[in-house]
């Protein structure tokens, strides 16, 4: 805190607070830079927490009190402006607000000494679509979205002096093909200023999809890291007359966005506690930790947090390299969880799971997979025996009589949501009751809304019946 006044004390004219609600989306506060100083990290300043989405306490004033270590220099004000992330308190007794998603993962983390681990390692994936123009509304008469992007390939007979990206062969292309190139590295260097390692970024396989990889951070800096991500993502390209998102399933019939977590849990010695001589060079406990979050998802209360909308699945169905069964293998990207078979370090053996998207809250997200992963380590579940994999075949070529045996995820946010009201146990000794009924009421409205309003692909089926 100290280190953080005294380099930023005179040289700023703004600091800007920012918090994230319940659905993962950043809120701000802005104050005069003459307010960097002590009392601000003791005495934080108040809000009202009710705006923010979380359930209903005996008050909703909290304190948010910025966080030292998050502290950089916000890249999209005119004027020079040091931003925090902050943590919330209560009021009354300064204690941590228990449904605020940082303090969530705080708390997961912390459950891992029960293991005898002491934190997580995580490499996030984002996947997302840059569209040029956009629109959408829904109202009594009419609902409609359009989106369009030069490279799109339902532009290939419309003249421009733009390539375009032939359906589902976009991936890793290069420019003129890959236009949007440039905006990637734009991207990458404001990341990289603020603090976030990068590993890489490409085109993906879709017209107008793009992904960027980043590099292993302890669990909280890589929730951070995500938000942040994101934010700048979503800034650059409005300063480019682009639009940004990051739905599972923007374009019907396309691949979707994930975001893939990579991930390993390491001891006091930052020993790799997934490393060891089993399948594929993982560890008892990694094998574990593997059949708990496969169990929990299989289930579908998982997937109440990692894949929280009814967008999501649009994303989860078979056909796209999309990760719909509930089974580990090396190097299987129809696996939910793949074993990376490019990684041959012991020290860096790491598992991957890809069904995550990113409409999640990813504090939230990333509490839920430890926690899924230290209840299969507490009950030394065997993914083998509970029939899990190891899954060497592409499902989507494997015969019919095989395939048969391999067993699906839910497949709607009504599902996974009905879900989590049974399997829960698991969640309760970091996710309040007062947490999980709000969640489950949030998007269970989410469902009844959507379910609610006659799409046009309805139309086309039963306007003339």
């Amino acid at each position: 805190m100290k280190d953080v006044i005294e380099k930023y004390a005179h040289n700023i004219e703004f600091i800007d607070l920012k918090v994230v609600d319940v659905q993962g989306r950043l809120r701000h506060v802005t104050l005069p830079g003459n307010r960097l100083d002590d009392s601000l990290f003791r005495e934080g300043v108040g809000f009202d927490a009710s705006n923010f989405g979380f359930a209903s306490v005996e008050s909703s004033d909290m304190i948010m009190i910025p966080d030292p270590d998050t502290a950089f220099i916000d890249p999209f004000y005119d004027e020079k402006t040091l931003s925090f992330f902050c943590d919330v308190f209560l009021v009354d007794t300064l204690e941590p607000f228990d449904q605020y998603p940082r303090n969530v993962l705080r708390n997961a983390v912390n459950k891992l000494e029960e293991i005898g681990a002491k934190n997580a390692m995580m490499a996030p994936e984002l996947e997302f679509h840059l569209f040029e123009s956009f629109g959408y509304g829904t109202d009594t008469s009419g609902s409609f979205y359009k989106v369009d992007v030069s490279e799109g390939f339902w532009n290939s007979q419309v003249l421009s002096n733009q390539y375009v990206v032939d359906r589902k062969r976009g991936y890793h292309r290069t420019p003129p093909v890959d236009a949007y190139s440039g905006f990637r590295n734009e991207v990458v260097k404001a990341l990289l200023k603020i603090g976030i390692p990068v590993k890489y970024h490409h085109h993906e396989v879709s017209s107008a999809q793009h992904e960027i990889e980043l590099f292993f951070q302890n669990a909280l800096k890589a929730a951070d890291s995500i938000i942040l991500t994101k934010y700048i993502i979503q800034n650059i390209a409005t300063r480019h007359g682009l639009a940004a998102t990051f739905m599972p399933k923007p374009l019907y019939n396309e691949a979707g966005n994930g975001l893939h977590v990579h991930q390993f849990l390491v001891n006091e010695n930052n020993s790799n506690l997934f490393s060891g001589k089993g399948y594929s060079g993982l560890s008892q406990i990694a094998l574990q930790y593997i059949a708990g979050i496969l169990y929990h998802s299989l289930s579908g209360s998982l997937l109440a947090f990692t894949n929280p909308s009814t967008n999501s699945f649009k994303r989860l169905v078979p056909g796209f390299e999309a990760p719909v069964c509930a089974a580990f293998a090396k190097a299987n990207r129809s696996a939910a969880i793949r074993i990376p078979g490019y990684v041959k370090k012991p020290e860096k053996v790491r598992i991957e799971f890809r069904t995550m998207d990113a409409t999640c809250n990813p504090y939230y997200s990333l509490a839920a997979i430890l926690m899924a992963g230290i209840d299969g380590i507490k009950r030394e579940f065997d993914p083998v025996k509970m029939g899990f994999g190891p899954l060497e075949e592409n499902i989507y070529k494997m015969a019919d009589d095989e395939r048969e045996k391999i067993r699906f995820f839910p497949t709607s946010l009504f599902s996974v949501l009905e879900a989590l009201n049974q399997d829960n146990e698991y969640l309760n000794e970091v996710f309040s009751q007062n947490l999980i009924l709000n969640w489950y009421t949030l998007k269970q409205r989410e469902t009844e809304y959507v379910n609610s309003v006659p799409s046009p692909a309805e139309y086309q089926l039963y306007f003339d019946l």
